[in-house]
């Protein structure tokens, strides 16, 4: 099970040390929720904060473009030290040039798929993803609670991908993720859980981290 914690809950007036400490506590990537205020309501944070994380931590740094044409800043992100780039199905009608786009950049490409896009789009582009992001809240705001017939939609994607020989794609899940959800969404076939609130807002990243492992 990989950890990737999201430095949106973080407190960004100690981000070096945030990240450090998650990292020190056993998370495996750290997940960067870029929103620009077009695509999702909020504004967060762009490449120069990839590339200040870059120099200063050494695991994957997983980016999460919730943009409008996300292919407009796939260079800037690689460039600034991103290991994976995931673009939203929703976000613009050259999702297929986008995906090529980040593994032209050397990069694992990722799609990810709102609550309400169907799973139809994998048939024809799951062998242009290194990863399937099943967002199990609408984005845009960190906190809110996992809606419950994403598990569904978890397990389904596990199992399409299984279906055509592509078990090794990850299935993320982003949103309401914590240690009451993580065992189900495990069980469901997600390999990589996306938390914020369920880390950050803890007093002992370690013990947080443990929990969403089921340790």
């Amino acid at each position: 099970m990989i950890i990737a914690p999201s430095i949106l809950a973080a407190d960004f007036f100690r981000l070096g040390e945030e990240v450090q400490a998650v990292i020190d506590a056993g998370a495996d990537w750290i997940h960067i929720d870029v929103m620009d205020g077009q695509f999702v309501p909020n504004i967060t944070m762009g490449p120069l904060v990839v590339k200040a994380l870059r120099t200063r931590v050494s695991v994957p740094l997983d980016v999460h473009l919730m943009i409008d044409s996300p292919e407009r800043y796939i260079d800037a992100f690689a460039e600034a030290g991103a290991n994976r780039i995931t673009v939203h199905a929703e976000a613009t009608p050259h999702v297929h040039r986008a995906l090529q786009s980040i593994r032209q950049n050397g990069l694992m490409a990722g799609l990810a798929l709102n609550p309400s896009t169907s799973l139809d789009l994998l048939n024809y582009l799951c062998d242009d993803v290194d990863l399937v992001l099943v967002m199990t809240i609408n984005p845009g705001f960190g906190g809110q609670k996992l809606i419950p017939r994403m598990v569904r939609k978890v397990r389904e994607a596990r199992e399409f991908l299984v279906g055509q020989g592509l078990s090794h794609v990850h299935v993320q899940v982003d949103g309401g993720v914590d240690a009451q959800t993580a065992p189900t969404l495990t069980a469901a076939g997600a390999d990589v859980l996306v938390a914020g609130t369920a880390i950050f807002g803890s007093s002992n990243y370690q013990d947080a981290i443990a929990r969403l492992r089921g340790e």
